[in-house]
């Protein structure tokens, strides 16, 4: 194909790949780093949102002990129990227990040796007289009742959490409580956001022939699910501002919005050509979205690998680029396993392209997913209602059949 538009010479033939499909767009943007960025050792706090580079095993036995499931007494063989003064809270240790005698303890307390169960404040009642011990549960009282045994979550050496697991306040937790106090994660990538455009304002309601920027309070966020944003940055329509922006950024990956197109003011073909970008992806058949593009930058002085990801300039077509190209292409270099998508019914006939992939706003309920109006390019009602975007297959499918449905992520 000769497509004269990459390097502004008419006479200059540029060979580009072809136009993909959708799901060889998404496994180009997942495969192309080859491997995640390098790992590095984070404080189990600065670890957040970052992917595990290596298993989570459990460096103990968890629980570490025998523990008392619920507050009452710690008790050794059949009652009734004459009750030890005193009483095992968490944190405390306590000397063995004879058989047939009892001492109080508290929910998370260790229990004494020679303890065989736990008798619930509700289950028993004391004789104050005597200090007597008396069952009056609903049921005999048997060996291991209300007692967690040692290593009921886990045994030492155990895998817990896989490598490429994004690290989320639970998994903070369970690190913790299985002994960990750094862990090693992947680096996550660096992104900078350009978004392209004379045309866009950023307060107010639209006027005088300009539109509302709505794609950077709308991708910045979702940006942040993944990556280390550097922040966003207008860039008006000029090729040499443009080459400017995409070459004087620190990012590993550089994201355009707008300018992938062929009109007066699209100049992000030429400009990835002056720069000696390798086109990996140039044109998607998936509806919306289509004029999308991935490209290899020219690596950086220090030999770094750098990408860029143009997404089409209007708001549904983007996020659609962002699940095509982005959520991919950042998973991998983050070390991220790949989520995949949610295999669903369709609760009504989903309308396609006759020759493209669609991805349609749905909402879901019940394990079913119903088609949301206003989905065109330039829309964000139906996202903003929806559940996720279903990949629809050219043609259409009609209800009852299966869906993929990809969540779009939620930065909080």
């Amino acid at each position: 194909m000769d497509l004269a538009r990459l390097s502004g010479d008419p006479s200059s033939p540029v060979e580009t790949p072809p136009v993909r499909t959708w799901e060889r767009a998404r496994e180009i943007a997942r495969t192309t780093p080859g491997h995640a960025l390098p790992a590095v050792e984070r404080d189990l706090p600065d670890a957040l949102g970052h992917a595990l580079a290596g298993d989570l095993t459990a460096r103990a036995d968890l629980p570490a002990f025998d523990t008392a499931a619920m507050d009452g007494w710690a008790v050794a063989g059949a009652g009734p129990w004459r009750v030890r003064d005193g009483r095992v809270l968490a944190g405390d240790r306590a000397g063995p227990l004879a058989e047939g005698t009892a001492l109080g303890i508290a929910t998370g307390a260790e229990l004494p040796p020679g303890a065989t169960a736990v008798l619930r404040h509700e289950h028993g009642l004391v004789d104050e007289s005597t200090g007597i011990l008396s069952e009056r549960a609903p049921t005999p009282l048997t060996a291991g009742r209300d007692v967690r045994p040692r290593g009921q979550e886990c045994r030492t050496g155990q895998l817990l959490v896989p490598a490429g697991t994004t690290v989320t306040p639970a998994v903070l937790g369970l690190a913790a409580a299985a002994g960990w106090d750094r862990v090693a994660v992947h680096r996550r990538p660096a992104v900078e956001l350009l978004v392209l455009g004379d045309e866009l304002l950023d307060t107010g309601p639209p006027r005088g022939g300009r539109v509302r920027d709505a794609l950077t309070p709308m991708l910045g966020p979702w940006l942040r699910c993944g990556s280390e944003p550097l922040g966003s940055h207008r860039v008006p329509d000029d090729a040499a501002r443009l080459r400017d922006a995409i070459s004087g950024s620190s990012a590993d990956v550089v994201i355009t919005t707008g300018g992938t197109a062929a009109g007066p003011t699209d100049f992000l073909h030429r400009v990835l050509a002056e720069l000696g970008a390798r086109l990996l992806v140039d044109s998607v058949a998936v509806r919306p979205g289509h004029p999308m593009l991935l490209a290899a930058l020219p690596p950086t002085a220090d030999g770094r690998s750098r990408w860029l990801a143009g997404l089409p300039g209007n708001p549904l077509a983007a996020v659609a680029g962002l699940v095509t190209l982005v959520h991919p292409l950042l998973s991998r270099l983050g070390g991220r396993a790949d989520e995949g998508a949610q295999r669903l019914t369709a609760a009504a006939d989903l309308p396609g392209h006759p020759r493209s992939t669609r991805l349609l706003p749905v909402a879901v309920r019940a394990g079913a997913a119903t088609a949301l109006s206003h989905d065109g390019p330039a829309m964000l009602r139906g996202l903003a209602r929806s559940d996720g975007l279903a990949v629809v297959p050219p043609g259409g499918l009609p209800a009852g059949a299966t869906v993929e449905v990809f969540a779009v992520p939620h930065p909080w």
